[in-house]
């Protein structure tokens, strides 16, 4: 997949011949505006896309060698969903991977040693996971990276390594903070759009039906009806000889430092 520096280079190579072709044309401006509107197009899909390693490379899936997938599970603790989902993995002796607020981590710090206490592993989903994150600052992304490895270590006892980015989005600015914290990118390789479809059950089983081993599935603790269809969703995949491990064990990157 092409690179940000790389895609830079190239627009900057193609800025010559398109000068030199719009000099003496009437419709120069059209030219431009034209080129400008495609070099900004690509910026915004490498950032949307996560799996398309612009910025930094992410890790989206783990080779299929082994009929295995790993669940995550976004935007927690929540005081109401997380539970439950606790207790359907539990039912099932399954292990998965929390990507924790930092802002919810401190206002449900029993959550979070329970989620720890059972097994599962936790990483960092930012501090504030605000709509304006991707508009962050370097410094201000940093401290959110930090101040939520401060917070998490303080009440688990252990020092995060798993980031996982605010919308999956990333960024020139976030790719070197997540650089410069020394924390592992990691993005999804199959999207249940389960806070789109709003507790559809249809919707989110059909999205579901599409996994594959090597898969990092995506979900989000405070969906609704979350628990209904992460149980039947487990009962599928043991029928068809799926195993769930945990993100670390199916992609060999240690979660913790």
């Amino acid at each position: 997949m092409l690179k940000y520096f790389t895609y830079k280079v190239v627009f900057f190579i193609l800025a010559f011949p398109l000068a030199f072709a719009s000099w003496n044309s009437s419709y120069w401006w059209v030219w431009i505006i034209l080129f400008v509107t495609l070099f900004i197009t690509g910026l915004f899909l490498g950032s949307v896309y996560i799996g398309s390693g612009f910025y930094i490379d992410v890790v989206c899936r783990a080779l299929p060698e082994q009929r295995a997938i790993a669940l995550t599970f976004d935007d927690g603790p929540h005081p109401d969903q997380t539970e439950k989902v606790l207790e359907v993995l539990r039912k099932h002796d399954i292990k998965a991977c929390f990507f924790c607020i930092g802002k919810n981590a401190d206002a449900y710090k029993d959550l979070l040693k329970k989620i720890d206490a059972e097994g599962h592993i936790i990483g960092n989903h930012s501090f504030s996971h605000a709509f304006w994150f991707d508009l962050f600052p370097l410094k201000k992304m940093r401290e959110e990276i930090v101040n939520t490895n401060i917070l998490i270590s303080e009440v688990i006892g252990k020092n995060m390594r798993l980031f996982r980015p605010p919308y999956g989005v990333t960024t020139p600015n976030l790719a070197k903070a997540i650089k410069r914290t020394g924390m592992v990118p990691v993005g999804w390789s199959l999207r249940t759009f389960d806070t789109v479809a709003k507790g559809d059950i249809k919707k989110i089983s059909k999205k579901l039906n599409r996994v594959k081993p090597g898969d990092v599935v995506l979900f989000h603790d405070h969906s609704v009806n979350l628990p209904e269809i992460l149980n039947e969703f487990i009962i599928q995949l043991k029928k068809n000889n799926i195993e769930i491990i945990r993100f670390d064990e199916l992609t060999n990157i240690k979660a913790y430092v």
